[in-house]
């Protein structure tokens, strides 16, 4: 919202000598956030002057374009007397009209300074300024023109246009709709500086409504609680709209077009109400409210043909809809240069109903801005006034008897609050009579009772007197308690609100959980990867990059109904996609040796369609309802994932490097385990996306819980990936989180090392042998490491390979004899010759 200081100084009494910095820093103080305080004449300098065009010619040049060769009067800047010669290129103006020129030694907005050059064959001496030139609009179809006599040639054309007044330019949250209007904006001020307001009600005498001025009906009145109408005749068509009017319009970023257009929109800035006016020579019988019907038709004034649904709240009379209330007007009715009777729209609309259809058919406008944030249902009878009293002032207009009003404005709910509950939120000592009064200057009636009552959250619980509050009609967000508290807060000042840690209950840390994921992450950080984050979004084509079987269920994904892009429309069912995404990013810039991990949730659909219930905002969700929600929501196992590319050791100095393997994923898997004492077999395994001979799946208690190895080929070349990358993912929910670390007993006695070497098939995994051995040997086997591979078809046979282990063996209670160690030496090569056919090597 853009707004001059002068204009919100018409509704509130600013203090002598304040600066619209200092204005812009109070409305801040209130919770306002004011984007800039600026001026019109920002960026401008130098002789920027009103100028008369006397005459010009009109010259074709050879690219088409069409040139004026203007001869303009700019009073004492004229040269020797003579006016300048200044070349444009714009169409709009005619001999006789008042201009801005800038002069050489001008600067305009962005630094661009003028001076006089050659230009179509002509020594162009200044340049005549459009909307856009000059930094006060975006309009670039002309130059600007100035109303007829309004200015003397050679004046300063800053002061004509009033580009010196300050202008506040404020974003105003969706909560604060209000604020979209100097009313609302003069409210604040008045409470940032503790001075007076005048309310527009002060200064426009609205007749009580009666008799009818034009017939109308409502068909949706909980859509449309009240729709008003005025009427003028005899509206001069000519008449332009005042000088004050047309800058304002412009300081706020609208365009000036004609006095009954310009009357409505500067209503609209000034109280809120967004107006309509309708030609009412092209008005067809009753004007109705209701929901338009299936397949329904409208032209807007935009020149769009819409069609419109079933759910549009639409305006209509005996010729179909005439504009989509709240939203637009249609083009059947607009105001033309012929109106010389209109018919003045004010209306209460739903904000539901305004926002669903601006985005419905992607119209948003300055009035359903207004609309769908909640606008005053009482200031639609100043508002008409006001914009009656305008058109008859400055277009010669003839007010109608009568004003139209269906319905009436809905009562506000009443909030009750103790007292002292803001207060006691917020840290502070606020007295009752404090709270009374800050609710009270934002516009509420506020009742208290004499009796002490009690108020509580789930955080706070206070006593004190109760206050019963009604919420102004124009502060539609305050609804609850909450609301009240955050009113009282901001008047009183954030600024005194303290700064103080809460003091956590003794014994609440971390969770479980909390404690597992940490020691994961911390453990893939010290192992060298870096972790990443990725959006949960894909394209349905990964699974065909990824090679998925058709039956895989990773390519049932959840669809998004709303994604934030049409290409990424589904919720991921793993994190490779986003990794490897990430590493081709990486990639593109230069990036080689890449170990990357990242650990999040995956979305898992139930095999099952289930239906959904899609509850109403009306009232809380029934049992049923939550338990189908509840159903419909996907399983969201939370997945660690890491990547390698390029070299996993670098080479240097001191040697050669290593490029990453299959191994490497795998042992970024015994990473995570150990991080959570856990316990995994690993085994070999064929499964998409990973290279059938370089793949393993990992195993807990004999449950697959995630796989590693190299990616498949035809992987790498679909998603431009370097040869041989290499991954892991494993599902981090399977693993419960590790009891307590116990400190282990030490040994009193020395252990007995044993070496053993066993000769297996090759189709003997090592992870299968070393979980024998383990079983086999008993409480006396410490540990079985895995320390030797040794193939050799000429002296081992062919098929067959030498696996060495090395054995530690202990006894608690005292040292082993040779004897015992080599019985448990003799027991694990018996079990490993029944289960997998192992002989001991030569």
């Amino acid at each position: 919202m853009r707004a001059p200081v002068s204009w919100v100084g018409e509704y509130v009494d600013l203090p002598t000598g304040l600066t619209p910095r200092e204005l812009g820093d109070a409305l801040v103080q209130v919770g306002l956030e004011v984007e800039r305080v600026e001026s019109g004449a920002d960026g401008l300098s130098g002789p920027i002057v009103v100028g008369r065009v006397l005459s010009f010619d009109a010259e074709l040049q050879k690219n088409g374009k069409t040139i004026r060769w203007c001869q303009v009067d700019v009073g004492a800047y004229n040269l020797d007397g003579e006016p300048r010669g200044i070349v444009c290129g714009a169409g709009n103006f005619a001999v006789g009209d008042l201009i801005v020129a800038s002069l050489p030694g001008a600067v305009l907005p962005g630094g661009f300074t003028i001076a006089a050059r050659k230009t179509y064959g002509h020594v162009s001496d200044g340049m005549i300024c459009s909307v856009r030139e000059l930094g006060i609009g975006d309009d670039h179809d002309g130059i600007l023109i100035l109303p007829a006599d309004s200015a003397t040639p050679g004046a300063d054309a800053l002061d004509v246009l009033g580009l010196r007044e300050a202008v506040l330019d404020i974003a105003v949250t969706p909560d604060r709709g209000y604020c979209l209007s100097v009313r609302g904006l003069a409210r604040e001020a008045s409470l940032a500086l503790n001075t007076s307001f005048r309310d527009i009600n002060s200064v426009v005498d609205v007749p009580a409504p009666g008799p009818e001025v034009y017939p109308a009906r409502v068909e949706d009145p909980t859509a449309c609680p009240v729709f008003s109408l005025r009427a003028v005749r005899g509206l001069n068509v000519a008449a332009a709209s005042p000088k004050f009017i047309q800058q304002r319009l412009q300081f706020a970023g609208v365009r000036p077009i004609s006095l009954a257009v310009d009357v409505t929109n500067y209503v609209m800035l000034e109280t809120g109400q967004p107006l309509h006016a309708y030609d009412r020579a092209k008005l067809a019988g009753e004007i109705v409210v209701r929901r338009a019907a299936a397949g329904e038709k409208i032209t807007t004034l935009d020149d769009n043909k819409r069609t419109l649904d079933v759910a549009d709240l639409v305006i209509a009379d005996d010729s179909g809809a005439i504009g989509l209330a709240g939203v637009m007007g249609g083009a059947s009715t607009e105001i033309t240069t012929d109106t010389e009777e209109i018919v003045l729209e004010a209306a209460y609309f739903e904000p539901a109903t305004v926002a669903r259809a601006v985005r419905r058919h992607k119209l948003p406008s300055e009035a359903a801005k207004r609309f769908e944030r909640g606008v005053d249902p009482r200031v639609a009878a100043v508002a008409l006034q006001r914009a009656v009293d305008l058109l008859v002032e400055y277009g010669a207009a003839t007010a109608v008897d009568g004003f139209t009003v269906v319905g009436s404005v809905p009562s506000a709910p009443e909030i009750e609050i103790a007292a002292d509950f803001p207060g006691a939120l917020a840290g502070l000592e606020i007295a009752t009579d404090v709270v009374v009064a800050k609710l009270t200057d934002v516009g509420c009636e506020v009742d208290v009772e004499t009796e002490s009552g009690r108020a509580e959250n789930s955080h706070h619980r206070v006593s004190g007197p109760r206050l019963h509050v009604v919420p102004p009609s124009w502060r539609p967000d305050l609804t609850d308690p909450a609301d009240l508290v955050e009113e009282v807060i901001r008047l009183v000042g954030y600024d005194k609100v303290p700064s103080a840690l809460p003091s956590p209950p003794p014994g609440r840390g971390l969770t479980a959980e909390q404690r597992s994921r940490r020691a994961v992450s911390r453990a893939l950080a010290a192992a060298g990867y870096t972790e990443v984050l990725s959006y949960p979004f894909v394209s349905p084509a990964v699974h065909d990059s990824f090679g998925l079987p058709a039956e895989d269920p990773r390519r049932r994904a959840v669809r998004l109904v709303n994604p934030l892009s049409d290409a990424e429309p589904e919720l991921r069912t793993s994190l490779l996609p986003g990794l490897l995404a990430t590493v081709a990013r990486n990639l593109g810039r230069g990036s080689r040796d890449l170990q990357l991990f990242e650990m999040g949730l995956v979305f898992l659909p139930s095999a099952e369609a289930v239906t959904m219930p899609t509850p109403g905002v009306e009232h809380r969700p029934s049992d049923e309802e939550l338990a189908g929600l509840i159903a419909g929501v996907p399983d969201q196992p939370r997945y660690a994932a890491v990547v390698l590319t390029g070299e996993f050791e670098q080479s240097g100095w001191w040697g050669a490097g290593r490029s990453a393997t299959w191994a490497d994923a795998i042992e970024a898997g015994r990473s995570v385990a150990a991080a959570v004492r856990a316990e995994i077999t690993v085994q070999p395994t064929s499964y998409a996306p990973w290279h059938p001979g370089r793949a393993a799946e990992i195993r807990l208690d004999g449950v697959v819980v995630g796989h590693a190895g190299e990616l498949h080929p035809r992987v790498v070349a679909a998603l431009s990936l370097p040869e041989r990358t290499c991954a892991m993912e494993i599902n981090l929910d399977a693993f419960a989180p590790p009891a307590p670390v116990v400190a282990p007993t030490l040994a009193d006695f020395p252990p007995a090392l044993l070496d053993v070497a066993l000769v297996v098939p090759d189709g003997v995994a090592a992870a299968a042998l070393t979980e024998t051995i383990r079983r086999a040997g008993g409480p006396l086997l410490e540990s079985a490491r895995l320390f030797d591979v040794y193939v050799d078809d000429e002296r081992l046979g062919a098929g067959l390979k030498s696996l060495a282990f090395a054995l530690r063996l202990r006894a608690g209670d005292r040292t082993l004899t040779a004897a015992e160690a080599i019985a448990v030496r003799d027991q694990v090569v018996d079990a490993a010759a029944a289960q997998h056919g192992a002989r001991l090597r030569d």
